[in-house]
């Protein structure tokens, strides 16, 4: 999110502290259906398998999530419209926020879910 202010040259104001807080929400939703596809997985199968498929399973309800909001939401950032320009950190956040909570669902929670979870 932080990264996406500063590309764009954008100030650390309420509204981008609003998409901070939308994508802690949204990030987490994300995390949470991951984990849940997980543990619906069969426990006989081997515990790496079952974290492939589920992000397998969880990759394109993910994705289309992200770039609907994404696409929703650059007009907004682009300060198209009335008033756009005072909302612009907010979808300027949300958007940068959007763009790295992918690959940290998708890729690093199963790497820290497996390394946190070896003594079990």
């Amino acid at each position: 999110m932080f990264s996406g202010l500063w590309w764009t040259g954008t100030e650390l104001n309420l509204t981008s502290m609003m998409g901070l807080t939308m994508i802690v929400g949204i990030s987490s939703e994300a995390a949470i259906f991951y984990m849940s596809q997980w543990k619906e997985l069969d426990p006989a199968r081997p515990f790496d398998e079952r974290l492939v498929e589920a992000g397998v399973l969880r990759f394109r309800p993910i994705l289309m999530t992200v770039l609907a909001a994404i696409l929703a939401l650059v007009p907004l950032a682009l300060s198209i419209g009335q008033g756009a320009a005072m909302l612009a950190p907010l979808a300027i956040a949300i958007i940068s926020g959007l763009v790295l909570t992918v690959p940290a669902v998708l890729l690093m929670l199963p790497v820290l879910f497996h390394v946190f979870s070896r003594g079990r």
